[in-house]
């Protein structure tokens, strides 16, 4: 498992599947390094720079747990903080990436968001 740093793999990501949760917004995309990846962001609309590692700590914690088993094999994994989702139980937030993780298994996403 290794980390997203690229914008470009960010953007990539963007153009994959998209589940969203209340606490976060899951974006999955096929990669060509045939491994599992993450990344993470967090916007400033979360909250000061506390707030933001705060929640980054945590979605490292949850994706480390759960990306070796249900995580999809060779696909990058990006995860999207939502206002809010700093404050949610960890065990909630569990609960929600697994069952993310098994609808973008299955290939169900979300619909694609309206452009402003």
């Amino acid at each position: 498992m290794s980390v997203l740093t690229r914008r470009a793999d960010f953007l990539a990501a963007n153009r994959g599947l998209r589940v969203a949760r209340p606490g976060f917004v899951l974006l999955v995309n096929p990669n060509l390094h045939q491994q599992v990846r993450f990344g993470i962001t967090v916007t400033k609309k979360i909250g000061n720079a506390v707030i933001r590692n705060r929640m980054k700590r945590r979605f490292r914690a949850l994706l480390r747990e759960a990306l070796p088993a249900l995580g999809l094999p060779a696909h990058d994994h990006v995860l999207i903080g939502r206002d809010g989702g700093v404050e949610r139980d960890f065990a909630k937030l569990r609960e929600e990436l697994t069952a993310a993780l098994a609808r973008a298994a299955q290939g169900k996403g979300d619909p694609p968001r309206r452009r402003k």
